[in-house]
């Protein structure tokens, strides 16, 4: 349950906050053995894969960060971590019916505070948020595709991705109005978060 030593550096978290953090875990493993929220094979190491895999997100997150929008949210990760751990409002769009009534479940009995979406963030009317989250959903050209319609200048997208990240900002070449970097992963050293701006 320790924070990995880089993420320690950067990051601190109150008694109360790993207890709803260890809560949310174990409603994860519950919930698990009837519907598939994330790898199996994962559930073993579920606090680095997972919740500090989502938390090393917070140190680029300013502190006076309206709103966060996780997109494709899944079992929770990134975007209920970031709503455990950041003082920003917390909006998470799933289109899974069953995985947002476990976010929500989450929610109800760690008091985590978030507001769930049950719909594909094309159909989701603007949020005008301030960053934009997700994690393993899809390729980085087709991602601004699906948040197109949440984005203004100014607007600040966080994806955690795998080692394909800088081939897939090839991908961006096109796009002059995107600034991006690539920051190493704090819990996978063959993995990133991309960190993208439109500046126009």
């Amino acid at each position: 349950m320790s924070l990995p030593p880089a993420l320690a550096e950067r990051l601190t978290v109150s008694r109360e906050t790993m207890d709803r953090l260890a809560a949310y875990v174990a409603l994860v493993e519950k919930w698990q053995k009837r519907v598939n929220l994330v790898s199996g094979s994962t559930l073993p190491d579920i606090w680095m894969r997972h919740i500090w895999d989502s938390a090393q997100l917070v140190p680029l997150i300013p502190e006076d960060t309206g709103r966060i929008l996780d997109v494709g949210s899944g079992a929770g990760f990134p975007g209920l971590v970031l709503a455990a751990l950041c003082g920003a409002e917390c909006h998470l769009a799933e289109s899974d019916q069953k995985k947002a009534v476990f976010l929500q479940t989450v929610i109800r009995e760690t008091g985590i505070r978030a507001t769930i979406h049950n719909s594909r963030i094309e159909s989701l009317p603007s949020l005008d948020p301030d960053i934009i989250t997700a994690r393993a959903l899809a390729p980085l050209d087709r991602l601004l595709e699906l948040v197109a319609a949440q984005m203004r200048p100014g607007t600040r997208c966080l994806f955690l991705k795998g080692a394909q990240a800088e081939s897939e900002l090839a991908a961006l070449a096109a796009r002059p109005d995107i600034a991006h970097r690539l920051h190493p992963s704090l819990t996978n050293p063959q993995a990133f978060v991309v960190d993208l701006r439109v500046e126009s």
